[in-house]
């Protein structure tokens, strides 16, 4: 290469000297002429949510036009000569395109046997050059690795793909799954394969829906869409261990909906500018997603311009707030710079007037000085920036490594330690309507005896609650959600013990989520002789435990959390019906009438 730094220009890239640029080809590219249709076609059909693979790079001029151009959320190019890859580098460094277009030099193939690499014979024009040996001319044999495309569309998530490889097209659509994407430009080769060849190939993209957009194609080089419904069964729920609730994904001119209906999953969350499915905006609890995918929202929209960070459903129920609302705030760690703000949702079907005190003060134990947003009834966002939902409730209450992170470093920072070493957080003062553990009072007596304090978090705001829970070596509590707030500031030093008030999967949950954020091994103390329900709710959530008090006492003294005494009294059945009132039955009873 010499010290030019563009030998010529193409619709505002500058594509650098290469021994590949013959006079006449120049003269191609500064009249507009070199891939017209091609990129004719993709300019018309690609937005800036798309995600763009790009099948046979060549030059690099076509991915490079669309990325800066049609401006699509990335660009995954693969192109198989080897030659050509230091020079379309250059060219992406010297447009600025790398944070854009990625590139890879590999084949990409559908069939399922196919090796791990394949021969590609080089000619002395990159035009010939091709997986293709079929004309007897000159060539050199190069292996090219090869990668699975099903692979790469489950990773990259494409919406869009551009194929000009010189002939595989036709081996490449035999086997190919076209899940998720919406729109091809393809250039079909009839030297390779006959006339026959690309009627194969026009007849395989209709059998998946596409249709040809006449007015960006010709015969050769077709630009074809199709409607393609939500996939849901597509999208697996988060995991702390990889995937989609790892991702950050960016969304130009995106749509969001509130609910507009009573429910647990209703139609809401996030649809980018071109009506599709944002996969990773919905929130999800255990294997269920809540916002389910909803129609266009009516014109006029409210707009909202700037850069957003998504933070999803916005509760107003405390325990549901601190487990469900936070788990995208882990994306403010990864931005370059502050967004305009963040904005959510309201669980339910009607506007919200600002936040609550305790969503407030949460908000500003993290830090967070932007803006705090909620959408109602839908609006439409210049540039919405989706972390994947990083905690929440099922197999994600481990939290992912960028969520606990996060939460590590903010949370309560500068909120000094304050309080004595041994601490019992009650539920007892809440009442049975939202759970309870009966014989709490008792419990607490009895744990007062031994210097603990007996702390109702209810009655304290938030940075007095994370001054005991930093302050405390000993921390005892009844199961519920104060444990989710203790495990954000919770450390590995202290000692953990949960008291199970109800049979519930969700203890499993806090469990998790003490485990994997304070780095501590929590005990579980589940000594519950009875389990009591209300006829009228029938929720487990709101069960009543009955423990079996010596039992747990024992259970205490053998880890350490008490020292030995009198054993403790058991709970009376009269006491217990009294305490209890109608209408509750045992999980050995039948229910009362």
């Amino acid at each position: 290469m010499n010290d030019q730094t563009t030998a010529v220009e193409c619709r505002g890239v500058r594509v650098p000297p290469s021994p590949f640029l013959t006079e006449t080809r120049m003269k191609r590219i500064a009249e507009g002429r070199y891939e017209r249709e091609e990129i004719a076609g993709a300019l018309s059909v690609i937005g800036t949510s798309d995600r763009v693979l790009e099948m046979g790079a060549g030059l690099g001029i076509v991915g490079a036009v669309i990325a800066l151009n049609a401006r699509p959320e990335a660009v995954l190019s693969f192109e198989a000569n080897p030659n050509l890859i230091p020079y379309i580098k250059v060219l992406h460094a010297e447009n600025a395109l790398g944070e854009r277009i990625a590139l890879r030099n590999a084949v990409l193939v559908t069939a399922p046997d196919a090796p791990a690499s394949m021969p590609f014979y080089l000619r002395s024009s990159f035009l010939g050059s091709s997986l293709i040996d079929q004309d007897g001319r000159q060539t050199e044999r190069v292996d090219v690795a090869t990668a699975q495309f099903d692979d790469v569309r489950q990773t990259f998530r494409p919406t869009v793909l551009v194929i000009d490889i010189e002939g595989g097209e036709l081996e490449f659509l035999r086997h190919a799954d076209l899940s998720g994407i919406r729109a091809v430009v393809i250039e079909f080769h009839p030297n390779v394969y006959g006339i026959e060849g690309a009627k194969t190939c026009k007849d395989l993209l209709r059998k998946q829906g596409f249709r040809q957009e006449e007015a960006v194609s010709s015969r050769f080089v077709w630009t074809c869409t199709r409607e393609i419904a939500p996939a849901l069964e597509h999208t697996p729920p988060p995991s702390p261990h990889g995937g989609w609730s790892h991702s950050l994904r960016v969304v130009h001119g995106a749509l969001v909906q509130a609910p507009a209906e009573r429910g647990l999953a209703v139609p809401s969350g996030v649809m980018t500018a071109e009506g599709q499915d944002v996969c990773e905006a919905p929130l999800w609890r255990n294997r269920r997603r809540l916002n389910l995918p909803f129609a266009r929202p009516g014109e006029p929209l409210e707009e909202i311009a700037g850069t957003w960070l998504w933070g999803g459903v916005l509760w107003r129920n405390f325990a549901h707030f601190i487990t469900e609302s936070p788990c995208r705030l882990w994306g403010l760690d990864h931005l370059k710079r502050a967004p305009d703000g963040i904005l959510f949702i309201p669980r339910r079907d009607r506007p919200v007037e600002g936040l609550l005190g305790f969503q407030q003060a949460f908000f500003a134990a993290l830090g967070i000085e932007v803006s705090i947003r909620i959408v109602h009834p839908a609006a439409r966002v210049e540039r919405l920036i989706v972390p994947g939902q990083g905690f929440g409730i099922g197999d994600i209450s481990a939290g992912t490594p960028p969520f606990r992170a996060y939460m590590a470093a903010h949370f309560g920072k500068d909120v000094a330690a304050e309080g004595p070493e041994k601490l019992y957080i009650s539920r007892s003062a809440l009442g049975p309507s939202k759970g309870a553990l009966l014989g709490e009072v008792q419990l607490e007596a009895h744990l007062r005896a031994q210097g603990y304090e007996i702390f109702h978090p209810e009655n304290h705001d938030l940075r007095v609650q994370i001054a005991r829970y930093k302050a405390a070596r000993t921390v005892l509590a009844s199961e519920g959600s104060a444990l989710h707030l203790f495990a954000f500031v919770g450390q590995a030093h202290q000692t953990v013990g949960v008291i199970a008030r109800r049979r519930s999967v969700a203890t499993d949950h806090i469990l998790a989520h003490l485990r994997h954020c304070t780095g501590a091994e929590p005990v579980l103390f589940n000594h519950l002789s009875r389990v009591w329900t209300h006829a009228a709710s029938g929720r487990a959530r709101l069960a009543i435990g009955e423990p079996d008090l010596p039992r747990l006492q024992q259970a205490l003294v053998d880890t350490g959390f008490l020292a030995p005494g009198p054993v403790w009294d058991a709970l009376d059945i009269g006491d217990v019906e009294a305490m209890l009132g109608d209408g509750y039955f045992a999980d050995s009873r039948p229910p009362a009438a």
